[in-house]
């Protein structure tokens, strides 16, 4: 299977499909990832997608995003982020996604935490099914992309100091392959199934991240993890944590503590909303606080939160007539593989976008609804930089033909690449 493809990208998330969809025609590109398509954590946002709204807002849209960040973010990725914004948000629009309208047509934008105004696209409380859904009926068209589920990465096939592949496990029939491409890209997520409680699927394990630190790819900042303050709380472990979106905070919803209190402002950032939530929680000795929807209007409720509140009603809560109970989880990697704005990382031929990179733009902390616009933007700029620095793998090098026998345990592999990230966290904390 040498040269099989010219690009080969780990994930079908919004940052792979969109890092395929501008690829140029001539290229082929294979996509794999882990399991189904639809089991990427971009079909699971809920709040939206960041517009800056005027030029007049880049200040402000700068200042939020800093302050949410701890002013660790990276200013040139901050500023390129919002800039784009706009043309990423027509992008979307040109391939029908469809977000919600104001009564004269103009797009609807709603506020969540840490956000001094209201800027945030959004398509109901599904908006990154909307994307991603849209995004996968565009590439899936394409003649130059081919989609291969329930693939693995094992790892990345490198020789002098440049990638020239992944070792793919068929999820199915076990077999081990080597796939060689000019460019590889990781666009493979983030890390929440290490953690007991995640709002992210359980197969998201940071294997991205793991094999470049085995094969000396820079990597920064693996301890920078967010933590979302509100999830469903239903006292069961081993499944993943069910978000309660930022926007229902921003629209108006109320935390409550045992005695049904207010006890914080909800619409700080969400690592101070974090922290509240679980000094409340020992204070109270409580395993979860309650969060209010009814001061919300009912209608709002209705057409903006249709998802959260059939998943409540589904667990026994009747969103409109009693507070749910909510907890934090872990929720967003801001750390990764180091990468630049155009998705480089230390090693040749290897690029990172999406979770799976830290390309510094979020910080220590993620502001609300930047995550799908930083996944799109930079996946089409390492698509761009690709296209532009174009050139062919030589002939590759003895003994690439056969698969490695440390391939044999593919499960026991995996699994390493979960403890070494575990280590790698605690190492920092």
């Amino acid at each position: 299977m040498k040269n099989n493809c010219d690009v080969i990208i780990v994930g079908a998330g919004v940052a792979g499909l969109n890092c395929a969809l501008h690829l140029p025609k001539n290229k082929r590109a294979l996509i794999i990832c882990k399991g189904a398509p639809e089991e990427s954590d971009s079909y699971l946002a809920q709040g939206g997608i960041c517009r800056m709204q005027g030029e007049e807002d880049f200040a402000d849209y700068f200042e939020d995003t800093m302050n949410a960040g701890h002013r660790e973010n990276n200013p040139q990725a901050v500023e390129c982020m919002i800039k784009s914004s706009p043309a990423v948000i027509d992008g979307l629009l040109n391939i029908g996604v469809d977000f919600a309208r104001n009564a004269d047509g103009t797009l609807a934008a709603t506020r969540e935490g840490g956000h001094s105004k209201n800027r945030i696209c959004f398509h109901k409380d599904c908006t990154g099914l909307e994307i991603t859904s849209k995004l996968m009926a565009v590439v899936s068209r394409l003649d130059n992309v081919e989609i291969m589920p329930q693939t693995t990465m094992l790892d990345l096939i490198c020789s002098g100091g440049e990638c020239i592949g992944i070792v793919a496990l068929d999820n199915l029939s076990g077999e081990v392959k080597n796939l060689y491409a000019d460019y590889t890209v990781l666009a493979c997520g983030g890390i929440g199934g290490v953690f007991d409680y995640s709002t992210n699927f359980r197969l998201l394990t940071g294997d991205g991240v793991a094999v470049c630190i085995n094969h000396g790819v820079k990597v920064e900042h693996i301890d920078y993890i967010q933590i979302h303050p509100t999830t469903l709380y239903t006292g069961r472990q081993g499944e993943r944590s069910f978000l309660i979106s930022e926007s229902v905070r921003g629209e108006g919803a109320h935390l409550l503590d045992k005695n049904f209190k207010r006890f914080t402002d909800e619409l700080q950032p969400r690592d101070v909303v974090t922290s509240a939530i679980l000094k409340k929680m020992k204070e109270d000795v409580t395993p979860h606080v309650w969060l209010d929807m009814r001061p919300i209007d009912r209608v709002e409720v209705q057409n903006h939160f249709p998802g959260i509140v059939e998943r409540c009603k589904e667990e026994g809560y009747d969103v409109f007539s009693q507070p749910i109970p909510v907890v934090p989880a872990q929720h967003y990697f801001m750390g990764g593989v180091k990468s630049d704005l155009n998705g480089r990382t230390s090693m040749q031929r290897l690029y990172a976008v999406g979770e799976t990179c830290c390309n510094g733009v979020h910080g220590a902390n993620r502001l609300a609804s930047n995550s799908l616009l930083e996944s799109l933007l930079f996946a089409e700029r390492a698509a761009a930089d690709i296209a532009a620095n174009y050139s062919k793998l030589s002939a590759l090098p003895e003994g690439y033909e056969g698969v490695d026998a440390k391939y044999a345990n593919p499960e026991q592999l995996l699994e390493s690449y979960k403890k070494l990230i575990l280590e790698k966290i605690k190492e920092k904390k």
